[in-house]
């Protein structure tokens, strides 16, 4: 987890331009003792991984709660490639990532 003066600077952007992102639901955040953090694992060094956002809006409009999202997206997954939905957007496998929320939203 990181808090969001190391998200800012790990993508190049001030704080604010991080906290418009969680706003527009292009990243998930949790709070820890009043800090939000961002999953370092939705970072790919200085970008978001692709097909992160579009996940999230996904299951967004499939009424997830943040907490059910994050929860989702680590949620291990034998038949995804690499294990969990994070970590098969981070491995370009993020159609099928896509393809499975949208499916869970019928």
């Amino acid at each position: 987890m990181l808090p969001m003066l190391d998200v800012a600077e790990a993508l190049g952007q001030p704080v604010s331009k991080v906290r418009q992102m969680l706003r527009d639901g292009q990243l998930l955040a949790v709070r820890r003792e009043g800090v939000l953090h961002v999953p370092a694992r939705f970072l790919d060094g200085d970008v978001v991984v692709k097909g992160l956002t579009g996940t999230i809006t996904v299951l967004s409009d499939s009424g997830f709660s943040h907490t059910e999202m994050l929860r989702w997206l680590f949620e291990p997954d034998e038949s995804l490639a690499g294990g969990s939905p994070v970590d098969a957007l981070r491995s370009n496998h993020g159609t099928e990532v896509k393809r499975r929320a949208q499916a869970m939203a019928l």
